[in-house]
């Protein structure tokens, strides 16, 4: 990782504009939401292919690839692809607790990608590519690492190391910098597009809080198919 004082210097505002509406869900991209929706912010390799995991979710109600947990501000996809601004490559994810919990969407994210590469995901090299969760509830983090727990057992099992995932309060991760509109729901608009994401073979539990442990927002029923 880039350190803090090497850090590309950025810049005050916003280097090009952000599109209003997601291109797949039709809700805001920024917001504001409905009340009572929360977010989470996702990162697991290029972005590309991770965002479309999560805006076919039953429940999702707006999804933004971005840039979070590095040092300069307001970056561009070039500056990031350095290696020199800090950041990973992330994805809002936004939702509905009624409708999806937590724990649904972190079973989505483990089981399509490898959390033990470091900084890497397959063939895409860099610090930008690794894996990430930054919540924004402090009432989230139990449920963050009981999920991260549970899976590394599994993982061993399967004979992998121990995951790397970087987990951290979003509020410590930094502001998450919408990326450009050529990447905003990118599979959508070239179907054939450059996508690293797919089923790794494994199989997250669920259910690893006892019902006491679990915050009262994640008390809803899985998603029906």
């Amino acid at each position: 990782m880039v350190m803090p004082e090497q850090a590309l210097p950025g810049r005050t505002a916003p280097a090009y504009p952000v599109p209003t509406n997601h291109d797949v869900l039709g809700s805001p991209l920024i917001g504001p939401w409905p009340e009572g929706a929360r977010s989470v912010y996702l990162a697991m390799g290029c972005f590309w292919g991770a965002e479309r995991i999560f805006w076919r979710l039953p429940g999702v109600i707006s999804t933004a690839a971005g840039y979070q947990g590095g040092y300069t501000p307001y970056p561009t996809y070039e500056e990031v692809c350095t290696g020199l601004t800090g950041h990973t490559e992330a994805v809002q994810v936004v939702y509905d607790p009624e409708r999806i919990g937590l724990e649904e969407i972190l079973k989505a994210f483990w089981e399509n990608h490898d959390p033990t590469q470091g900084h890497r995901q397959g063939n895409d090299v860099g610090t930008q590519y690794r894996s990430a969760i930054y919540w924004t509830d402090e009432a989230d983090e139990a449920l963050v690492r009981a999920s991260r727990e549970a899976f590394n057992t599994v993982v061993s099992e399967h004979g992998l190391g121990d995951i790397t995932t970087e987990l951290r309060p979003a509020s410590q991760a930094g502001m998450f910098y919408y990326a450009e509109a050529f990447h905003q729901q990118y599979l959508e608009k070239n179907p054939g597009g450059y996508c690293n994401h797919g089923p790794n073979g494994m199989s997250c539990p669920v259910g690893v809080l006892r019902q006491d442990e679990v915050p009262a927002q994640q008390h809803v029923a899985p998603p029906s198919a």
